[in-house]
């Protein structure tokens, strides 16, 4: 699949030609005027990256992407903006922008910034939202429309690469999946595999939803076979192979907590 971008501008001149220009560099594109509603439009369409103007009416970018980031919402987001000081442009990566490019600027400039912030972060799901049930272990509730994870009915913070790990997993409970076939599900063979690249996405996750990142209990390590989640310690469907589990975790290591902290 092609990356997607949304563009977001009041300037229709701008959002013609950043449309042209990105799509025929192999990108696919949508638009939206302001940013009053880009927070609903994501609950409806995850692009890849937001490329987001600052002075628009109604809601400005910065605080629609204060919203986001409050939210949880951790989309890749450049903002673009005639408005090119220092201090703007530290005021715009400071509340989590993955990059700044000010007004007038060369297409070109962008889709390489693009491509730069795609390499950085990750994949990125784009696809219209999953029709699908919440999927529900311990005190968590997995919202596969809006891409979301409730603790207890609060809204927990989550990247989406993340997302994309727990959806894997809720989707293979009880199963060991290998690093290799993780990384093939997440990546889509858009990226070379690397032993230890899920080392700090894992980290994470369980950051999010264990008590103890340390001793994991819904995300366990299979030594020398990958990983398999366990919704329910309990459940009799535990098999042999799935309680090797509960052997000692070769992944925690001085780099991964490192990672984590």
């Amino acid at each position: 699949m092609n990356p997607q971008v949304l563009i977001v501008d009041d300037d229709s001149v701008v959002r013609d030609l950043l449309c042209r220009f990105l799509q025929a560099n192999g990108l696919d594109v949508s638009v939206l005027h302001d940013g009053t509603h880009l927070k609903r439009r994501l609950e409806r369409e995850r692009p890849s990256v937001v490329v987001l103007d600052i002075m628009m009416p109604k809601t400005d970018g910065l605080r629609a992407l204060t919203a986001l980031r409050e939210a949880g919402d951790d989309i890749p987001v450049i903002f673009a903006s005639a408005r090119g000081t220092v201090a703007d442009r530290i005021a715009g990566l400071s509340l989590g922008a993955d990059d700044y490019i000010t007004k007038p600027y060369d297409p070109r400039e962008l889709l390489v910034r693009i491509h730069a912030v795609l390499r950085r972060r990750g994949p990125v799901t784009s696809s219209a939202p999953e029709v699908r049930e919440r999927y529900r272990f311990g005190p968590f509730e997995l919202d596969y429309a809006t891409r979301t994870l409730l603790h207890d009915g609060t809204r927990a913070t989550l990247r989406d690469s993340e997302f994309a790990l727990l959806k894997i997993f809720s989707t293979h409970p009880y199963k060991v999946l290998s690093r290799a076939l993780i990384h093939d599900l997440v990546h889509r063979d858009d990226l070379a595999f690397r032993d230890r690249s899920l080392d700090v996405p894992i980290w994470r996750l369980r950051r999010v939803i264990e008590d103890d990142p340390s001793n994991p209990r819904y995300v366990q390590t299979v030594r020398s076979r990958g990983y398999v989640f366990v919704p329910d310690a309990s459940d009799p469907d535990l098999d042999g192979a799935e309680n090797d589990a509960h052997a000692a975790d070769p992944d925690r290591n001085a780099n991964e907590a490192a990672a984590g902290s």
